[in-house]
């Protein structure tokens, strides 16, 4: 399965698929960790603000990149 030319180009997905992955990269992280150690409850605040800030803003400029090709 190939990727369309359109999709790869498109610096709005770029910036999605970045902001995707360096805000919700910690929390998973932290999450794994976490459960790597054996921690019932983890709390990892920092983590999940920045994922919470970043997810959505970064998913809609993937969709309009997507849309836009």
């Amino acid at each position: 399965m190939q990727i369309p030319a359109g999709f790869r180009d498109s610096k709005l997905v770029r910036w999605g698929l970045a902001g995707l992955v360096l805000g919700t990269g910690p929390l998973l992280l932290a999450v794994a960790i976490a459960h790597l150690k054996g921690d019932p409850n983890p709390n990892p605040i920092g983590p999940g603000i920045l994922a919470g800030v970043t997810f959505w803003p970064s998913l809609i400029c993937v969709l309009i990149g997507w849309f836009k090709r």
